[in-house]
């Protein structure tokens, strides 16, 4: 089947890409005391140079003290780091591609492996991370309005250094989505509620909040989940009204993308059509969305984590999807991260020179 439609031009307000393939968020810890380094700048640009028609950077978190569980991981805020970053978007754009940074909360988190923890304990709705296990503090009023304003900063000083776009990260279990879950979010306030309607609150005021700092002409990408790290099979919305009653708030606030992340593109998220969940949040709101999971692997992402190796897939029923107008964007994890030249490949047809992935990939910055 021809890859064709993967090469077609897609524009959206701030957006004007040469082609449909995005370069999915991948956390990297490459970046000592949360500074974006040289060979961070070199890694992004690699890619651009390969052509990826747009690439979101790893999750990179705001200004609050426990907004991480990693010392490794990048900022977005900060003078240091927003230079490492200035860096990183300049480099970007000189090989023709286009970029955004992937805003992030981590929430309450598991203690990092390192045993690096923040200067103060996590924060969530209920101290929860998962049903059963309290690890950090319950969030007051003023701790939610000042992690709101610190979204809106970190937009704005993506918008301002040059970035083309902003994705916030709502899906995976972290802070955006441990307010959606009713496992995580127990609180009795306006923040809570019974039903997953009422807990896209803090959500929608979010990215209310990062739509006043960045414009109405900026793109603003969500990345949302069904599933939980800790329950890989739960649906946060069960049915289609369900899923209406999530998302539609989301695009009424002002999401312009949203970003539908499944472990395996291809697998139906209702019963009775073949639609996956990007397909399905396309359809309910009329939006524009990213079809994301196992793209062009044989197995998926956590099977990675766990050492798992996967080989090149065909990419047919990818196409068939996207010819039938299912989704408008196909982002690219692995592959991209193991080979930088994935997308040439793809648009040359040189199926035989792809890579497999093995775990090892996810511990360097892969440059050629």
């Amino acid at each position: 089947m021809s890859t064709d439609s993967l090469f077609a031009p897609f524009a959206l307000k701030s957006l004007n890409l040469k082609n449909r393939i995005v370069m999915a968020p991948m956390t990297r810890s490459f970046s000592p005391d949360g500074i974006p380094t040289d060979a961070v700048a070199a890694y992004y640009q690699k890619r651009a140079e390969g052509e990826v028609g747009l690439i979101l950077s790893e999750g990179t978190v705001i200004n609050r003290p426990s907004a991480s569980n990693d010392g490794n991981v990048p900022h977005f805020y900060g003078d240091k780091a927003l230079v490492g970053w200035q860096h990183v978007i300049d480099g970007v754009h000189s090989a023709g591609s286009q970029m955004g940074p992937q805003i992030w909360h981590m929430g309450v988190m598991d203690n990092h492996h390192s045993g690096w923890v923040p200067p103060v304990p996590f924060e969530g709705p209920s101290g929860l991370n998962r049903p059963g296990n309290n690890n950090g503090s319950a969030m007051t009023t003023k701790d939610i309005e000042d992690t709101i304003l610190a979204y809106g900063q970190a937009a704005a000083d993506a918008k301002r250094l040059g970035f083309d776009t902003v994705e916030l990260h709502g899906a995976h279990g972290y802070l955006i989505d441990q307010f959606f879950w009713d496992g995580t979010n127990q609180r009795t306030d306006g923040y809570g509620g019974k039903t997953l309607a009422e807990r896209t609150r803090f959500g929608v005021e979010v990215i209310k909040e990062v739509r006043r700092r960045v414009g109405e002409d900026f793109a603003i990408i969500i990345r949302l989940s069904q599933f939980k790290p800790s329950a890989y099979d739960y649906k946060l919305a069960a049915n289609a009204n369900e899923m209406e009653a999530w998302l539609n708030p989301l695009v009424d606030a002002g999401v312009d993308i949203l970003h539908c992340s499944q472990r395996r593109f291809w697998e139906p998220e209702f019963e009775g059509s073949d639609l996956n969940f990007a397909g399905w949040a396309k359809k309910i709101t009329g939006k524009a969305t990213i079809t994301v999971g196992s793209v062009g692997l044989s197995g998926d992402f956590f099977g990675a984590f766990a050492g798992e190796s996967s080989q090149p897939s065909s990419l047919d029923e990818l196409t068939r999807r996207l010819d039938r107008g299912d989704f408008d964007l196909v982002a690219v994890g692995r592959p991209i991260l193991a080979d930088p030249n994935w997308t040439k490949k793809i648009k040359a047809g040189q199926t035989e020179e792809l890579k497999g992935f093995s775990k090892e990939a996810l511990a360097e910055l892969v440059m050629e």
